[in-house]
């Protein structure tokens, strides 16, 4: 429930947080009582009366009724709980020393450090799982180095996962790094034997898992979020394979609903059910924020005990784990649900109500839009599930795209709204300079048009007038009365809840109305919205007939019985105002207040009093022109690109709000000063031209100006406007003042110089006569030479002038002496291949190239092409390097080239060497198994085990086919059981 009371303008992203806040604090406090009671239930837990008792406020410690100390210790165990899932093993270490500070209690089994009964030399090598010892000695050498390295990096988890194997076993498994206040977490997962391990920079293949899903994604039609949120579900269906996929949305609110979902005919659908905002609690949510993929293989798994080091003053945390144990509560609701895998993916977009707020990036420091979560993906699987990393990573990078092609939808959505409500106002305002304020009640649109609702009310000199479902006459009468009594400071009050509101009659309106918005247009006269209870806006999903009966379904935690409590919860609420209707609702009832002054006897207006004298009429202008004059003045504080203003003398009287966020300079500050005073030493004489124009009656366009900045913004150095001067003129058609318009270019011109200075220093690279400069040249997208540098030309003795706009395969490059001469024709196809390759987005292609330098001599040239695109991704052709060889060089490929033909040839003769033993050796072994099957003394049994044994080495000297071993005469022996009682 949300009840506001209109007190004064406020900004809307504040006004959005403080809300938003204290929906939080209150939910979170709602979430621990609830698990306290799940807790401490002995019974089977009744989910929908805990939800029913925990709703309804209570005395004592906060709205839950719940010490801050107990809500403490829940979130200390939401975070810390001290237990991972039993798919993987843990290990905290100090990320200096790599000393193991915590691991969990099944590591030493899957890491093979569990005791043996004949343990191997490496295993004895090792010692067992400890505090305090080095965790690189757990893994081979490359793994160890691989972790070492990834240690001293910022940002740990660009680099996950990286591929390490046991010491003793050789056994692959994923780490999964994260930073913790402890120190270096590494969540270890095996990796499946039939798959194809990945290290971190292979992480980057597992994008192509998603690339498909991204181009339908992106294929889609804008303005549609259903159709994008329908097409998300199916594709993170057949890239999982869980029984059910469903996008979950959280409304202002916090409660949640189904909007979408993919799932297996026989299961019963969920979409459209409605979830309290408990069923997801606060804590849950933050951890989706710092882990965006949340995976629980089998919920009825027994979870596994994390070990510390006593010296740890609390449990470790396990915000960033991806192995963190599901809490009980939700296990519980997994399995009434017939779930038993799950994997949960967030939803998140910038979050429109702190458009001036940013989040310092860890990677690199930079200010970044602050996040929200705008829901979840939810996959439920009716049997163990385990997901590998690289898909999981895969999925990640679909939410992300997701996310930013949601984020303009909603974006564009909050626009139209917008818009429609502007376009409406603007109606409305024509309405009550016409007819004051009886019109937006009597005519189309009408008041009800401006906000969804579902009754509007207006009292106004004693009289109603009502629009839909409201109360009566009596019962709005009532409510003003308590109003004028407890709200009598306020210009208006907003509320989803009568009830909670604590209006005494709000049981007697019943369901029709539960919400209410008012604004007060002067201390008798008040204007209402109302709204229905929300069960009315709710869809159900699957069967709509509710049991007459309580039966023990309706007291398990299930979606079900989730519904059935959400519509408890809001039998009394409607739907929340949304902070753009509030607005709306603001500035009408400016208007409405600017229109009708106190004082003024409104009943002699003409939709009252048909008589008007000459004197109301005047009054009628004068109020029409102050309702315009306050509604353009806001317009102007409110715009989005920068205004000011000066008088004749040039002193500012006019600085709206853009101006000073742009500059730091507050509008209290800078009104009365001059404004040559604001503006930066490079534009003061285009100002001052500007303005003596301006007085003269002469307009300037398009002028660039920079404007100094104040306070924090001060180090960013001056604002670049690009500004339309436009006059101001008194009765006498006199110029008293000048007006600025403008436009930030600030980040613009930034960018258009940076471009110059790298295009330029590119230039300069690119055509230096340097010997540090390879031969360099570029194809345009079809095909044509559009560079051709210095060290070109001197390999190939073809000037730039020949070279440039001619078609690069068959005129630059060419079999013949009139361009740059390749070896063959097979060259030529080659050097297509590779440009066509990189020209439709393929990795950076090589080339060895042959062809004639300017003397006639043959070479050959390494060559690298890489495709050059636009800002917007747009491939507009390819730039190639080519790698001359020094003589030293080229001699020692040649060298190369004869080592490994000499190589070649002896392994030949190995290969046949090798044949002709293995005959007469399958000889001897035939004849070992006729022995064997024949009467044997013990004697001749052991001579022909110990036969075997040689003829096993031999065998396995022969299959050996490492070359380089058998030149160094090394040999790897087998580890095998020895007996000494068999032996002699």
């Amino acid at each position: 429930m949300s009840s506001k009371s209109n007190k004064g303008s406020g900004s809307r992203s504040g006004l959005a947080r403080s809300k938003h806040s204290a929906r939080v604090v209150a939910q979170t406090s709602l979430d621990a009582k609830l698990d306290a009671e799940f807790e401490d239930s002995e019974q089977p837990f009744d989910y929908s009366t805990s939800m029913g008792a925990a709703s309804r406020p209570t005395s004592g410690a906060g709205s839950s009724g719940i010490p801050s100390s107990s809500v403490s210790a829940y979130l200390q165990r939401m975070q810390r709980g001290q237990f991972i899932q039993p798919f993987g093993c843990m290990v905290l270490v100090d990320s200096r020393t790599f000393a193991i500070i915590a691991y969990s209690e099944n590591a030493p089994e899957m890491l093979d450090l569990a005791p043996h009964a004949v343990p191997s030399i490496e295993q004895q090598q090792l010692e067992a799982l400890t505090i305090g010892m080095d965790a690189r000695t757990l893994f081979r050498s490359p793994g160890s180095i691989a972790l070492q390295k990834a240690a001293s990096f910022g940002e740990v988890s660009l680099l996950n996962p990286i591929l390490v194997h046991c010491r003793s076993s050789g056994k692959p498994f994923y780490a999964i790094l994260h930073r913790a206040e402890e120190g270096l977490v590494m969540d270890l997962e095996p990796v499946n034997p039939a798959d194809v391990p990945v290290s971190a920079a292979g992480a980057l293949k597992s994008y192509k898992l998603a690339a498909k899903a991204i181009s339908k994604l992106q294929s889609l039609p804008s303005g549609n979020i259903s159709l994008l949120c329908d097409v998300l579900v199916r594709e993170v269906s057949e890239l999982t394979g869980y029984d059910r996929v469903m996008a979950y949305k959280f409304h202002q609110d916090e409660h949640g609903e189904v909007v979408a979902e993919c799932r297996r005919s026989d299961l019963e659908p969920y979409i459209g059910l409605h979830y309290p905002a408990t069923d997801i609690p606060q804590a849950s949510r933050f951890l989706f924020m710092k882990n965006k993929v949340r995976m629980i293989c089998d919920c009825s798994a027994q979870p596994v005990k994390v070990i510390q080091d006593p010296r740890l003053t609390q449990p470790v945390s396990l915000c960033g784990s991806t192995l963190r144990a599901p809490h009980g509560c939700h296990s519980l609701y997994m399995a009434n649900m017939g779930s038993i895998a799950s994997l949960v993916l967030s939803i998140t977009i910038n979050d429109a109500d702190d458009d001036h707020e940013l989040d310092v990036d860890k990677q690199d420091g930079e200010m970044q839009p602050r996040m929200k979560l705008w829901g979840l993906i939810v996959c439920h699987h009716a049997s163990p599930r385990f997901v590998p990393f690289p898909l999981r990573y895969a999925c990640e990078f679909l939410l992300q795209v997701f996310g930013i092609q949601l984020n303009k939808e909603v974006e564009l959505a909050a626009q139209a709204k917008e818009k429609h409500i502007l376009r409406t106002q603007t109606v409305l305002c024509d309405m009550i300079l016409r007819d004051s304020p009886i019109g937006i009640f009597t005519q189309t649109p009408n008041v009800m048009d401006l906000v969804k609702c579902n009754g509007a009310a207006l009292y106004y000199h004693n009289q109603f007038w009502l629009l839909g479902i409201t109360p009566t006459k009596a019962q709005i009468k009532d409510i003003i009365t308590w109003l004028q009594e407890y709200h009598n400071g306020s210009t208006g009050l907003s509320t989803d809840s009568l009830t909670e509101a604590g209006y005494p009659g709000s049981d007697a309106l019943g369901d029709a109305v539960c919400g209410m918005a008012t604004i007060k247009i002067t201390s008798s006269d008040f204007l209402f919205w109302f709204r229905s209870h929300t069960a009315k806006e709710i869809k159900w999903g699957g069967a709509k007939d509710e049991p007459t009966e309580k039966n023990n379904e309706d007291c398990k935690m299930h979606p079900r019985a989730s519904f059935k409590a959400f519509l408890e919860v809001v039998k009394r609420q409607s739907l929340p105002w949304e902070d753009v209707e509030m607005d709306a609702i603001h500035s009408l009832q400016l208007i409405l207040r600017g229109s009708l002054e106190p004082g003024v006897d409104d009943y002699q207006s003409k939709s009252i009093v048909q008589t008007e004298t000459h004197q109301e009429t005047k009054l009628q202008v004068v109020n029409e022109l102050r309702a315009v004059t306050s509604e353009m003045v806001r317009l102007i504080e409110t715009a989005t690109v920068p205004i000011l203003a000066v008088d004749a003398s040039g002193i500012l009287n006019g600085w709206n709000e853009k101006a000073a966020e742009l500059t730091g300079l507050v509008v209290q500050d800078a009104i009365g000063m001059p404004l040559l005073n604001l503006i930066d030493d490079e534009s003061v004489e285009v100002v001052r031209n500007v303005l003596a124009l301006a007085l003269q009656g002469k307009e300037e366009h398009n002028v660039e100006i920079k404007l100094k900045t104040f306070g924090p913004k001060k180090k960013h150095g001056p604002i670049i406007l690009v500004v339309n001067a436009c006059c101001s003129h008194d009765l006498m058609d006199k110029v008293v003042g000048v007006c600025f318009v403008g436009q930030d270019v600030t980040l613009h011109k930034m960018v258009m110089e940076k471009y110059t200075r790298i295009q330029g220093d590119y230039i300069a690279i690119v055509r230096n006569s340097s010997t540090l400069i390879p031969p360099i040249f570029m194809v345009d997208e079809y095909g044509y030479c559009s560079e051709w540098n210095k060290a070109m030309q001197e390999l190939s003795g073809l000037k730039r002038e020949e070279a440039i706009d001619k078609m690069l395969i068959g005129e630059v490059f060419t079999l013949k002496n009139s361009g740059c001469r390749v070896k063959d024709h097979d060259t030529l196809t080659k050097l297509s291949i590779v440009l066509n390759g990189v020209m439709v987005g393929q990795a950076v292609e090589k080339l060895l190239l042959g062809l004639y330098d300017a003397s006639g001599k043959y070479v050959e040239v390494l060559l690298s092409a890489n495709k050059k695109s636009t800002a917007e991704g747009k491939v507009t052709g390819a730039l190639c390097f080519l790698h001359v060889a020094s003589p030293e060089l080229q001699h020692a490929l040649q060298y190369q080239r004869m080592s490994e033909q000499a190589a070649n040839s002896t392994l030949k003769e190995l290969v046949h060497f090798r044949q002709q033993i293995k005959n007469p050796l399958q000889g001897i072994l035939f004849t070992h198994k006729l022995m064997e099957a024949s009467e044997l003394t013990e004697e001749q049994k052991r001579i022909i085990r110990a036969s075997s044994l040689c003829q096993e080495q031999l065998a396995k000297i022969l299959d050996d086919r490492d070359l380089e071993k058998i030149e160094q005469c090394y040999l790897e022996l087998n580890m095998v059981e020895f007996n000494l009682g068999r032996s002699y």
